[in-house]
């Protein structure tokens, strides 16, 4: 192959892959061997900024919350539109968490209380660095993203599908950082050959003539770009309104979830997605059933909700994971707001979870106004990492051996939120 030829497929080559992107490739892998065969998803979505889950999983049972949070505690269960909705004996959901409240009495949905990431800094880059990378220290790393380290040593040294690991958004998170194969993008229009007006397919079929003639790496990596570029053309018409009736929030995240719905639809190999849901720091005018925080409420319950009720045909294909990277103190600050704290309620939606319950001593202990943390800090009962690694468990059967290896050092003992 001359030079000039070689220079130009380079050069195309680089133009096609996407910014934030790994080098493309539709190859088999090992958890989807057939490129496109019915492949478990983990959906990922992080609460940004440190969620006040405390008014998202309601311990009404406990005259201490109502205490500490004179205003905005969010009411006992009742008929009313602004009381919070009966779960168990102790737990209620904030109202704006309806969408997700037959997911609970199904047993679909569960939580746990108490789950903390060892760094009691209340600083958002460290704690969220730390959580993404999986380290039990934020002193200490042990290499990349957690998903990442799972992935790579998951696919060893198969080649990965450009749409096994897929990132909404613009930036590739740290969760991922490592992975064999990431994609990040807005929406699945954003993968495609760029041209002015003419019709791709000519342009496509020529250079797939020529990469055919070359039989070096620089040929096999732009004949699967082709391919790519042509799945994803295929993908576009593809169930591409909602089903069951179900309606996305006008919003970035609703936007996103979508995009990860069309792709389990496709049956692409997508195996983890992740999305972010941000503005959760709420110092100031939290409010309760309505408000800064409840807004962020009503946009995570119904974009999770609309995606449930989207793939309801597909249930037993995904599993939703939610995590923030801190919760908030116990008690309203002067603000009318609450402060950093540490532990959260780690949220978990799918045919695999053992839901119907929130899992936890905590508020039993967590309102123990003598806690080391300061006034109000909630307590860790359960390290962040055994929540992961129960995750991947649960999704892929992930072994001891991987989760000692992804979390090296960490107490993985099963929580209970996952089914066995």
């Amino acid at each position: 192959m001359n030079p000039t030829r070689r220079h130009f497929l380079t050069r195309l080559a680089a133009a096609a892959t996407l910014p934030g992107m790994t080098r493309l490739s539709f190859a088999q892998s090992a958890e989807n061997p057939a490129g496109n065969a019915e492949a478990h998803t983990l959906i990922c979505v992080f609460l940004r900024g440190g969620a006040d889950t405390l008014n998202v999983w309601v311990p009404y049972a406990d005259d201490n919350y109502y205490r500490q949070r004179p205003t905005l505690s969010i009411k006992a269960p009742g008929a009313d539109a602004d009381r919070s909705i009966k779960l168990t004996d102790r737990y209620a959901l904030h109202p704006m968490m309806k969408p997700l409240e037959a997911a609970f009495k199904e047993g679909r949905l569960g939580a746990v209380q108490s789950v903390a990431v060892q760094n009691t800094s209340g600083s958002h880059f460290e704690c969220q660095d730390q959580m993404e990378h999986g380290d039990a220290d934020q002193d200490q790393s042990v290499g990349g993203g957690w998903l990442g380290r799972f992935l790579r040593g998951r696919l060893g040294n198969v080649q990965a599908s450009p749409l096994g690991a897929v990132a909404l958004g613009t930036v590739l998170p740290e969760a991922l950082r490592g992975a064999p194969s990431v994609s990040v993008m807005q929406k699945l229009e954003d993968l495609s050959l760029k041209m002015q007006k003419a019709d791709p397919a000519p342009v496509m079929a020529a250079l797939q003539a020529l990469y055919t003639q070359d039989s070096g790496q620089l040929g096999g990596q732009g004949r699967e770009t082709i391919d790519l570029f042509r799945r994803v053309a295929e993908l576009r018409d593809l169930a591409a309104a909602p089903e069951n009736g179900a309606v996305y929030p006008k919003d970035m995240f609703g936007d996103q979830l979508y995009e990860v719905a069309r792709l389990i639809k496709a049956r692409v190999g997508l195996q983890v997605a992740c999305v972010d849901l941000g503005n959760w720091d709420t110092h100031f005018f939290q409010g309760t059933t309505a408000g800064l925080q409840a807004d962020r409420i009503k946009l995570l319950a119904e974009g999770i909700g609309a995606l449930d009720t989207d793939l309801k045909s597909q249930r037993a294909n995904y599993t939703v994971m939610i995590t923030t990277e801190f919760g908030r103190r116990t008690y309203e600050n002067a603000s009318l707001g609450t402060d950093h704290g540490r532990g959260y309620t780690f949220m978990a939606l799918g045919d695999r979870v053992q839901g119907g319950q929130v899992l936890g001593a905590w508020p039993i202990t967590a309102m123990d106004e003598s806690n080391p943390l300061g006034p109000g800090g909630v307590q860790m009962e359960t390290e962040y990492r055994r929540v992961f690694a129960e995750m991947l468990r649960g999704t892929f059967k992930a072994t001891d051996a991987e989760l000692a290896q992804i979390f090296p050092g960490g107490s993985l003992k099963p929580v209970g939120i996952m089914k066995a």
